[in-house]
């Protein structure tokens, strides 16, 4: 057969099966439905910033040692490097998929020289012929193409969802770099409440300490008891006790900040060594509702592309019910000698058209594809559990914030009336009207109410890191 009919054929095969590309087999994508009430149920204050989840939220809460250790750790978080590294490897993955939609090319050249031994049976017998040349050399350079042609869809399929899971590993990051963020500030904000509620309990320690000099005092004057001296000093050492527990609690969150920011333990201490008020939060925007989940929220994202990759299988398992087409060609040169390799006469080709067909294994494929749905229906019972795990976790952070600060309202009120309670109870003990246990019941009140609003404060700006968390903030969708 002559080479122009050979190409002829080859195209005629190639046009034959590029008619057929385009038909790509299994279902296209479409989000399913997801009923998602369009606001939510827990009230916030009117005067909110216009984003919802501004991407650098914690700006908002105006502390430059929160904004600070939070980019810190956006930069150095192993967690993060985990989940690039991760993008990279699905990237490449879906690079991979996209080229098998491509001919694939391979060039070869080899040289070999080689003596025949004259005792084998082809030298015992060449030797005695004219022209026997015991060495010879045989050389060739060519160039191999293969390719696959995606006549149903089964390889546009597949890049498809490789293409779903590059992108399910970005927003993966994306997802992690919100929680590296939010767990950031969460730390940040524990470190601060330790740090005042220390001060609470080291100010009711001076106090007791200043009750107990005066019962030493009065006990020398024949005025107090010693059952009194040592009621006040037993108290001192209770408040005491409080303090080492706040303290490791405070090196604990420390330590997590640290490692966070991808450190060793203590290495940024003494940077948050010098106490700060607790961050006031700011106010929280929710008027995009629940269904801005869908979009706003990363894990959710990536959850659905899960999905579009699953959709995406289920079209590739179908192809397998067709049959593969494929072309491969061969050109090139050989010879025995490096002076004609270059020559017509040296050259050399071949072209081959191959047909792939699982035509008596359809039980398996029907087993692959059902698989394969069966892989479609858990992605999507993982995105809509995703979406409402979502939803659940906005609605409690709004809902602990709003209470907390409600909290916050009534106990700044009640610590104001237990101190002006505690100065009288102390005035009307030194004249000798009230007893030490009233002057103690004064006491502890004032100090528990304190720590709770300490704890409280610290719970409202945490309750707002959870509902910035939970509202996709610091990603762009």
């Amino acid at each position: 057969m002559s080479r122009s009919r050979l190409l002829l054929i080859v195209a005629s095969a190639a046009i034959a099966a590029m008619a057929l590309v385009g038909c790509v087999v299994g279902p296209n994508y479409q989000r399913p439905p997801m009923a998602l009430t369009p606001g939510y149920m827990t009230p916030v204050a009117a005067a909110a910033p216009a984003a919802a989840a501004p991407r650098d939220w914690w700006a908002g809460f105006d502390d430059p040692a929160l904004s600070r250790v939070v980019a810190r750790a956006l930069a150095a978080n192993l967690d993060i490097a985990q989940a690039e590294a991760r993008v990279r490897q699905s990237r490449a993955a879906a690079k991979a998929a996209a080229a098998a939609l491509l001919p694939k090319v391979d060039a070869n050249a080899s040289a070999a020289n080689q003596e025949q031994s004259l005792r084998s049976p082809i030298g015992e017998i060449g030797q005695h012929l004219p022209g026997y040349e015991r060495e010879s050399g045989v050389y060739d350079f060519g160039l191999g193409a293969s390719w696959e042609l995606d006549a149903f869809g089964g390889l546009t399929r597949t890049r498809q969802a490789a293409g779903a899971r590059a992108r399910a590993s970005l927003d993966d990051l994306a997802a992690v770099r919100v929680s590296v963020a939010a767990e950031t500030a969460d730390a940040y904000l524990q470190v601060r409440a330790f740090q005042a509620r220390l001060a609470v309990a080291r100010r009711q320690e001076t106090v007791e300490s200043d009750l107990v000099d005066l019962l030493n005092r009065r006990t020398a004057q024949g005025v107090a008891s010693d059952r009194e001296l040592h009621e006040a000093r037993a108290a001192m050492e209770g408040v005491r006790a409080i303090i080492p527990p706040l303290t490791a609690a405070l090196e604990a969150e420390l330590n997590r900040l640290d490692i966070l920011m991808g450190a060793q333990a203590g290495t940024w201490r003494a940077e948050l060594m010098a106490p700060s008020p607790i961050p006031a939060p700011p106010a929280i925007a929710t008027a995009e509702g629940p269904p801005a989940l869908l979009r706003r929220r990363p894990d959710v994202a990536a959850a659905e592309q899960r999905l579009v990759a699953a959709n995406a299988a289920i079209g590739a398992a179908i192809s397998d019910y067709y049959p593969k087409v494929s072309i491969s060609g061969l050109l090139g040169l050989e010879s025995i000698n490096t002076t004609d390799l270059f020559t017509g006469q040296a050259a050399q080709h071949q072209v081959a058209a191959g047909l792939r067909w699982r035509l008596f294994d359809f039980g398996r494929v029907d087993a692959e594809v059902g698989e394969a749905r069966g892989r479609y229906a858990e992605s999507l019972a993982a995105w809509r559990a995703t979406v409402l795990i979502a939803t659940g976790e906005v609605e409690t952070a709004l809902s602990d914030l709003t209470q907390d600060e409600a909290r916050i309202g009534t106990l700044t009120s009640e610590i104001a009336e237990l101190e002006a309670d505690r100065r009288q109870a102390e005035t009307a003990y030194e004249g000798g009207v009230i007893s030490l246990i009233e002057v103690r019941d004064a006491d502890r009140e004032l100090l528990t109410a304190s720590d709770q609003l300490v704890q409280t404060r610290a719970d409202a700006a945490r309750a707002a890191v959870a509902a910035y968390r939970a509202l996709g903030g610091g990603w762009d969708s």
